[in-house]
């Protein structure tokens, strides 16, 4: 059980408001994007690969 004296300090502050998470989260996609089209700059076989897989599984995904 946490003693309340162990918190750690991001517990003891003010909770986050919808802005601030939001603000991150759009970052974190932001980064994962930016990590994705790098992947794919550097291996775009690997790339052209995962497209066609992606296109295979919308076109036999049902509505």
């Amino acid at each position: 059980m946490p003693r309340p004296d162990r918190d750690s300090p991001e517990e003891r502050e003010a909770p986050e408001t919808d802005a601030e998470r939001m603000r991150r989260r759009a970052r974190f996609l932001r980064e994962l994007a930016e990590a994705r089209e790098l992947r794919d700059r550097v291996r775009p076989r690997r790339a052209k690969a995962a497209r066609l897989r992606r296109a295979l599984r919308m076109r036999t995904f049902r509505w």
